[in-house]
């Protein structure tokens, strides 16, 4: 449960300009996640960019644009540090005005609590105080109550227009808060998925075909893990549970035909699980007061030892490109970094830790490059491009011509597994470029 300071504040309210007005110069500030990302106070301190000089921001998951970067496009007033990129930071990496925190992001509590020295001024969005005091984080759990535990100033800026969700940990009580402030009640910004494709709903029927009944989900963001969704509605399969990063709009699909029940679960019986959800107005009006839905911490969601007390843990995930040995780079292009390790990696740990477990890394066998198809089986990674799940990690491996398992395979038996499924226009310059660099012998066959 959400406690009460023993060195109780009182919260004052005061207005967005006089809360900006508490930053100073060499101060670091943190914005939190994705959807209790400030607004109002984003206005305010990016109204002070000729007053500042040498502001650093920490955020994660930007939804919308942000005043700090739009009115400081030479960067001589704020910096900001992300821990997972959205398309917005990506465009601003790209400008060189945003950098990215490398995490497993599992551990960003722990982060926060033993080697994050400095939180100058914390503001997040929040629910209004419900009957116990407590400021709900809305579908922005994560990190922050951690976040919020080491900052020296602690703001809240409160919208009517957050869903509240349920959780002991998804909140900040009053007696711990320095200053409210009112947010703009604006509706929270959307966040949409790419269309299906038919080579998207191949690779559904294949992992479709894996799940069994009981099995306990991990769903990431994407076209292709939603249209898993869609075909499990079709399998046949019942009794699934979900413990997951993410709330993704297949999900509740799953829960409304009845086939998500969490009956199976090792705890947290009948619940949904999550630590944060982006997507529809759908969405948020589904977890709303949703009492078969909480929201926990990142590292109670996360962390491999807890995702495997379940049984059946079932976690699919894309990547961008993967190697002749399996690993899989599902963060950057080259130099250029476009997401982050978010918790793909612990996830395929977790799951495959799990009795009867199963993690799935998946992705369409090619994409364009100015027009011309590439292949994302690749002998090798190009320079600057970051492993995200190592070959020890990776389990199955699906595109939309087929799926390979890679535990207990030699380093020429992934390859040759691997080529199997790549797109048959690259299988033979794979082959023989593999065996040109000695990762298929001579003597394989």
């Amino acid at each position: 449960m959400i406690s009460q300071s023993s060195g109780a504040k009182t919260a004052k309210r005061i207005s967005a300009a006089e809360a900006a007005g508490l930053v100073r110069s060499g101060h670091w500030v943190d914005y939190g996640f994705g959807m209790g990302q400030p607004d109002v106070f984003d206005q305010a301190l990016g109204a002070r960019v000729d007053e500042l000089a040498g502001v650093k921001i920490r955020n994660c998951l930007t939804i919308k644009p942000r005043a700090v970067l739009e009115n400081d496009a030479e960067g001589h007033s704020f910096g900001v540090f992300n821990w997972h990129f959205g398309g917005y930071d990506r465009r601003h990496h790209d400008r060189g005005r945003v950098s990215y925190n490398p995490i497993n992001f599992g551990e960003v509590p722990d982060y926060y609590r033993r080697f994050i020295d400095h939180v100058d001024v914390a503001c997040v969005k929040v629910c209004p105080e419900d009957e116990n005091g407590v400021f709900n984080f809305g579908g922005a759990c994560t990190y922050q109550e951690a976040m919020l535990e080491k900052a020296k100033i602690v703001i809240v800026e409160v919208s009517t227009a957050l869903p509240y969700v349920f959780g002991p940990h998804n909140g900040i009580h009053k007696s711990k808060v320095d200053f409210i402030i009112d947010g703009d009640h604006a509706p929270i910004t959307e966040v949409g998925n790419p269309p299906v494709t038919e080579i998207d709903k191949k690779i559904a029927r294949i992992i479709a075909a894996e799940i069994e009944d009981g099995a306990c989900l991990q769903i990431g963001i994407g076209g292709m893990p939603n249209a898993v969704c869609s075909m499990i509605r079709e399998s046949g399969v019942k009794d699934l549970g979900i413990h997951t990063e993410m709330m993704v709009e297949g999900m509740l699909d799953l829960y409304e035909a009845g086939i998500v029940t969490g009956a199976r679960k090792a705890f947290d019986v009948g619940k949904m699980v999550c630590t944060f959800a982006l997507g529809s107005r759908r969405q948020y009006d589904f977890i709303h007061r949703n009492p078969d839905i909480v929201c926990q911490p990142v590292d109670y969601t996360n962390l491999p030892h807890n995702i495997q007390r379940h049984d059946k843990v079932v976690s699919i995930n894309n990547t961008t490109k993967m190697d002749l040995q399996g690993q899989a780079a599902s963060e950057t292009a080259g130099h250029r970094h476009i997401s982050g390790t978010g918790g793909q990696l612990q996830f395929v740990r977790g799951a495959y830790a799990s009795k009867g477990g199963k993690s799935f890394v998946c992705f369409s066998s090619t994409y364009d490059k100015k027009g011309e198809p590439q292949s994302r089986i690749v002998c090798e990674m190009a320079p600057g491009e970051v492993v995200t799940t190592p070959r020890t990690d990776t389990m199955y491996v699906v595109t939309e011509h087929g799926i390979v398992n890679l535990k207990g395979k030699s380093v020429p038996e992934r390859a040759k597994a691997l080529i199997s499924i790549a797109h048959p226009d690259f299988r033979e310059g794979l082959e023989r470029e593999a065996r040109e660099k000695g990762i298929i012998p001579r003597w394989f066959r």
